[in-house]
This record gives C-alpha cells, structure tokens and sequence, in this order.
C-alpha cells in the first residue's frame, strides 16, 4: 500500500524535558521525525520543497512535503518542480535541507527558533565527511542544538530486529532504498564496513521506469500518470517474479494464468451523447429552414434591385432632359449653362447617358440592344494612312489602336462570360429535373461522377509529382536529369543552350526581329505549364462536391490527399470505456527487475545478488564458516523490499554464486520503512546515548576532523 504521511502539529513539545533527544530518520524519500523512546514518528512527510508563484498576487510560497493537488490551481508550477536535498543518498543541497528542518521542527511542536534537544540523525552508510560537516553546521547555527549523534539507517533497522529475532548477530543486511541499494555485513552484531557496496539504483528508478512503459503504452493518457499517481501504482501493483524469463514467456502466450495476473486501473469516463442519423421529417424541416432563409436572401437582393433602378431611371430621365435643354443653347454658352451640373461638354453628358443606361439594362437583366460600337470621331485616325499622318498624328493613332483592341476584347470577354453563365443556368435547370425525377439514381449517378473525377485529379498531382516519369515499377525515382524532364522543359533547355551558344558567335542581335519574342516567351515560360489557365477538373469537383452536399446530408467529402480507402487516423473514432482502461501486464514484474537488472535503464551496476556476493568478498577474512553464517542471516530493508517474491528471488539469485550446499536464508524486517527510525528511537532512549554524542563546543574546537573520525557503536541495542 502507498506511504501514507503525518503532518498534523504536535502540541506536546514542552511537556518533554531538554533532555529528550529528538529522532530524524532522514530518508532520500520521506523524512520521520519524533522523540525518543516512542514506537511511531511524529511527523513523516516527503522529503522535496517546491516554491511555486501565485498567480494572482505573484508571490512566492514554499510548499513542504505532500501538498493538496487542489490547491495547486492556484499556482504556476512550471517554473518551479519538486526539488530534493539528496543526490545518491548524499544530501548536498542544505538551502532545501533547512526548508525541510524548519517544517518538521515546526510540525513537531518548536515555538522558538531553538531547539534545545539532542539530536539523533540518520545518513546513509559510509556518508562523506563535507556533508556530515554541512549538517552539523547547519543544526547546531541555525537551531541552536546542544549535541548531535549520527547513525546509519540500515544499521538501526538491523539491530532492532536483531533484538526481536529476526536476524542474527551475524548476517547481511541488503537496503534497497529510494536513490541506492546499500549490503553491509554484520559480524558478532556490529557493521563491517570494510564489506560494504553500493549500486545507485532503488525506487525512484523503478517509478520512473513504470512512468516512462505506461506512457509509451497509453499516450492518450500521459497527463493522468503523475509521479506520486505513478508512485501508488508501483506499490499496490508491482512484484518481483521468481524467474524472469518464464513469466515474460507466459505473458507472451497469453495464458489463464497471465490473464488472471493482469491488473486494469480504470479512468473516469463518460459516454458521448449519442447521434441518431437525421429522420426524413427533420431533413425536410431543415430544406424548408434553407429555403425560408433563401428567400428572406432573395427579397432583399431584389429591393435593392429596385431602388438601384429606380435611382438609374432617375438619372437616365435627368440626363435626356439636360440634352433636350442643350439643344436650345448656343454652342459657346454650352460650358457656362453646364458649370452648375459638373458637366463640361455635351459629349461628356451623352457619354454619362450611355453608361446609366448600361447599368439600367444590366440592373434589369437584360440583354443590351446594342454592342459597344467604335466612335468614328473617337478612332477617326485608324483609316487614314501612316504617310499622311503627322508625328503627332501617327502617336495619337497608336493610342487609338490601343483603346480600340482593348475595348473589342472586354465586348468579347463579357459575351464570353455570358454565355458561361447562361450554361451554367441551363445545367442546374437540367440536374434539378433530373433530381426531382428520381432522387435516388440522380444521388449514384452524382457519386459515381465524383468518384471519378476525383481519381482523375488525384491522378494527374501524382504524375505531376513524379513529372510523369517513372522507372518502370510505376515509381519515381533513379533517373537522370535529363529523363526527369518533360518533353515542354526539354524543349525550354535546347532553346537556351542554342541562344547560349550563338551569342558567343559574334554580335549579339536577339531581339531585332519579332520571332526573337516568341522565342523569348517559350524560353520564359514556368516548368509547371500545367498549371496556366484555371483547372477546369478541379472547378468541376467543387461544383460537384457543393452539390453533393446538399441533396446527400451523409455525404463526406475526400480528404486532401485523395485516399479515402486510408488507415483509420488515431483516435478519430470515438473513444470507448475499453480506452479509458489501464492495463498492468508485463509492466508489474518488467519495472522491479531492474533492481537486479540495472542495465536494463544503463546502469552498469551489479545488482542485489551480485551485490551480496561481493560484499562476501570483500570481507578481510576469508573464512568459510563465516561466510555461512553470513548468507544463513540475509536481512532485507528499506521502502524497495516490501515488492512480493523479493525474498524468494534474492535467495535463488544468492544460491547461484554460494557454494553448493550453503545455508541460505533471507528474511524480511517487522517494518522495512520505520524500523530504522524505530531502531534509532530505541537507541535515543538508552542511558549510554549521550557519550555517543559531540557537542557544539567539540565540534568548533575539533572542525571537520571530530566528524571525519565519528563512529557510532551500536553494542548496546
């Protein structure tokens, strides 16, 4: 089951005299703390800090230990994850460590800023000098503590249960903990650390481990798989397997017994509201909302119409009144009669009168009685001569070429587009009869026409793609420059090699004669010639799927790549409870084996079984009896041996590197996560606890050498 923490305030702290030492089991996962003498911790909480800002205010707040994921909304976390005072078991980062002490002195009841109780503190085995020096500094000018007391967590757990029978005085005790994995030999009931090893691997690799499988399993879910969720996962679900590759095997045949090994954590889910197809009532209520809308569109487009031409009729009448008047003015009086109409000439007003009545004729939808003809007095120098034309004349006739060609091109563009548009017209009549006249063959027959189309499309971008050229599987690809080219760009490079090649020849004339130009333009024109002009196909698949659209509601047009017999995309179908369901299979027994696996994640460590075979040899004396009685005694501690099957796989694996014949026995601590605190709780309350103390005053005196040579004699538990 999952650690469960305290950080309720104590209120009984100045009931216990200076006297009573204070306990700290300082965890690289969680940190205990509470007096001597009692069986349980006070306080226990996980040992990280984060300081996250508010997001309103934008103050910084220090959060310690477990935090309510609840109150974390109001926060920005990004900036700011959990940070831990420990590196491999080593505490190095004592900014954070004195975060930690002032919340646990504060949980455990302190009201001043002194702390005058001794203080029993756990380290782990072997612990550099610079740090048990950094913590003694710390503790004794930040708290004020009379004396301190170090001792190693495996040790206390070790020689608790050696004092309730689990283990002899004589034994190994393997640690499996958060950051490391410690096995320290134990001869007549003190620790021979001569014979101790080390592998940096322990509980927060295995977490990480179980993190990275399930989110490369379930990436869909990647935001729910938390550290401290993952965290519980690992010790409800988790065990060790007595071998390794049998039980993958069984797995991997998908047997009973598999199946029934297999555990499922299931996700909140809620069923998408379901979406029944449209009825015909309900399509033909939204036709008629379409075609209600349609025509409110319809009546407004035509009033406008109106008032539009009655505002050109209007005109139209003023204009034709203006000229009735002029024909009564005299001609030099002309300019002044029409200084107050914005007019100049009677040409300009007859000009006007003929482009409202354009406008009249279009606004009404009818077909002008006349065609834009040639002003004769406007182009009244095309059919003279060029040898009876002045310079000025012979300019002037060249505008008027110009004007004239450009004015017969738009006459010819607008009957162009309006016999488009009257096929167009005829078209939708014909495929609306057609509609009407039977619904269903006119849906197939449009289908059938767009599947075909579309095919078409998506063929020639293919081609296009491979430039029409393939290497004889029907794929593009190891081929030349030359026989990736189309025949056009073919046609384009010998033009320019050949104009490259006769301008070296002497004076350079390209341009002097008019079909150096048309030359000019084959050699200027762009590679992709297919693309000039407007796709005809790709308009008419439009029109087709916009029709399609909307006489066959269950239409679903083609994606962009043409492929509508493609792979189903991930997660475009609708999710199910089956998708919300965790699955742990392989994963319960795959994530702790690392622990005797350790290059599995690239470490390239020994792991517990090697690990105790090791400190065996290590050991100064090589005497086989107590060898013996070393591996008939191996103790397992820590959070990462509570795993089922640890202790039946720690002893075959130690059975494979012992003599044969050897007595083997693993056992297993009362509490593998509190009888280290336990243990040093027991010692605490021991009249001989004070000589295994140094005070402030010894460690100012001594410096760093009275911590470089501390060790503390565990005789008396």
């Amino acid at each position: 089951m999952p650690f469960i923490s305290k950080i309720q305030r104590q209120t009984d702290y100045r009931r216990f005299p200076s006297s009573t030492p204070i306990v700290i089991d300082n965890g690289a996962s969680y940190f205990r703390i509470g007096w001597a003498g009692e069986p349980e911790p006070r306080v226990i909480f996980r040992n990280i800090v984060q300081r996250p800002r508010h997001k309103v205010t934008g103050e910084t707040v220090t959060i310690v230990g477990d935090h309510d994921v609840a109150l974390l909304k109001y926060f920005d976390c990004t900036r700011s994850g959990p940070r831990s005072a420990f590196d491999n078991n080593v505490v190095y980062q004592f900014e954070i460590m004195e975060y930690i002490l002032d919340f646990a002195f504060d949980r455990l009841g302190a009201d001043g800023s002194k702390i005058d109780h001794p203080i029993l503190i756990t380290e782990c085995v072997c612990n550099p000098s610079q740090s048990r020096s950094k913590m003694a500094e710390l503790l004794f000018d930040t708290y004020g503590v009379p004396s301190i007391a170090y001792g190693v967590d495996a040790v206390f757990s070790y020689k608790y249960n050696q004092h309730h029978g689990v283990c002899n005085k004589d034994g190994l005790a393997i640690c499996p903990g958060f950051m490391t994995t410690h096995v320290i030999p134990f001869i007549d009931g003190e620790p021979e650390y001569k014979g101790c090893c080390r592998t940096n691997i322990g509980g927060y690799h295995i977490t990480d481990y179980l993190k990275q499988l399930i989110s490369l399993k379930y990436p869909l879910h990647m935001a729910r798989f938390t550290w401290e969720k993952v965290e519980d996962l690992k010790m409800e679900h988790c065990y060790i397997a007595p071998d390794y590759m049998s039980e993958a095997r069984m797995f991997q045949n998908g047997t009973k017994e598999a199946e029934d090994k297999t555990r499922s954590w299931q996700l909140p889910w809620v069923p998408p509201p379901t979406e029944e197809p449209p009825s015909e009532e309900m399509i033909a209520e939204k036709a008629a909302r379409k075609e209600k809308a349609g025509q409110r569109l319809r009546d407004m487009a035509e009033a406008k119409r109106s008032i539009r031409i009655n505002e050109l009729e209007n005109e139209s009448h003023g204009l034709g009144f203006l000229l009735k008047q002029l024909e009564q003015v005299e001609d030099h009086d002309i300019q002044s009669f029409l200084s107050a109409t914005g007019y100049i000439s009677r040409k300009e007003v007859e000009s006007a009168l003929v482009k409202v009545k354009q406008s009249l004729l279009k606004a009404k939808g009818e077909q002008a009685e006349f065609e834009e003809k040639p002003d004769t007095e406007r182009f009244n120098l095309l059919d003279k001569p060029d040898h009876e034309c002045t310079p000025e004349e012979l300019k002037l006739k060249k505008k008027q070429l110009f004007l004239k060609t450009t004015a017969e091109g738009r006459q010819r563009a607008k009957r162009k587009r309006h016999e488009e548009e009257q096929e167009r017209e005829r078209r939708n009549q014909q495929d609306e009869q057609r509609r009407l006249k039977n619904p269903e063959l006119y849906k197939e027959q449009l289908r059938a026409k767009y599947n075909d189309l579309s095919e078409k499309v998506e063929q020639r971008k293919r081609l296009k793609t491979s430039k029409g050229h393939t290497n004889g599987n029907n794929n593009s690809g190891n081929v030349g420059r030359g026989e990736r080219l189309n025949p056009e760009q073919r046609e384009r490079m010998r033009l320019l090699t050949t104009a490259a090649f006769d301008r070296g020849k002497g004076e350079d004339t390209f341009g002097a004669r008019d079909e150096d130009w048309q030359l000019y333009k084959l050699m200027s024109k762009d590679n992709d010639d297919d693309d000039e002009g407007p796709d005809v196909d790709q308009a008419e698949l439009a029109r087709l799927t916009s029709r399609l659209q909307e006489v066959d509601p269950t239409f679903v047009p083609r994606s962009d790549n043409g492929n509508s017999q493609s792979a189903e995309a991930p997660w475009s179908r609708p999710l199910t409870e089956e998708d919300y369901r965790i699955d742990f299979g392989v994963e319960r027994f795959r994530c702790p084996e690392i622990l005797f696996r350790p290059n599995w994640i690239g470490i390239d460590q020994a792991g517990l079984d090697e690990m105790a075979g090791v400190s065996l040899r290590r050991l100064p004396s090589k005497d086989t009896e107590l060898e013996e009685r070393l591996t008939s005694s191996i103790f397992l501690t820590g959070g990462s041996s509570l795993f089922p099957g640890m202790s039946e796989r720690l002893e075959a694996g130690v059975r494979m590197i012992t003599p044969c014949g050897s007595p083997i026995r693993v056992v297993k601590a009362l509490n593998p996560t509190l009888d280290a605190w336990r243990g040093a709780s027991a010692y605490a309350a021991s009249p001989e606890f004070p000589s295994q103390t140094f005070s402030k005053q010894d460690y100012y005196e001594k410096g760093e050498d009275i911590v470089r040579g501390y060790q503390f004699q565990y005789h008396v538990l």
